[in-house]
């Protein structure tokens, strides 16, 4: 029975919005990246200021409620850039705030980024001493 009213996945309709709201947030990253490099700046200072410029948009519209609709039309396309992380971290610190700084925000910021940051640090470290070991040969 439950299968009966279950909706039917739309999967191509689903990853082709994912596609294009993911590709929309990367080229808007290309032109703040094309922007920043006709100032003259080294191309590493032009990467960091791309990449702080993107986690801030993601932290605002989380902020104010707009991430949050994207992601719901866009899917998984919203969680692929910087900017999904950003909404990682924000959205438990706003859900949390009325706990408390301590308590709420602060303990709860990384519950959902938390582990990303764990695993993937943990798995960076791995792969830095198999290589390192695999150099020595």
């Amino acid at each position: 029975m439950a299968k009966q009213v279950e909706p039917k996945p739309r999967i191509l309709l689903d990853c082709t919005k994912a596609f294009f709201v993911g590709g929309a947030i990367c080229t808007i990253g290309q032109f703040i990246d094309k922007y920043i490099s006709t100032l003259g700046l080294p191309d590493e200072q032009v990467k960091t200021i791309v990449s702080i410029i993107m986690i801030f948009l993601g932290a605002l519209l989380t902020g104010i409620g707009i991430y949050d609709k994207i992601a719901q039309f866009g899917g998984a396309g919203t969680v692929v850039p910087i900017t999904g992380f950003s909404n990682a971290i924000v959205s438990p610190a706003i859900e949390f705030k009325k706990e408390g700084f301590v308590f709420g925000v602060a303990a709860k910021m990384f519950t959902i980024a938390g582990p990303v940051l764990v695993y993937g640090i943990g798995s960076s470290v791995i792969i830095g001493i198999v290589y390192y070991i695999i150099s020595l040969f």
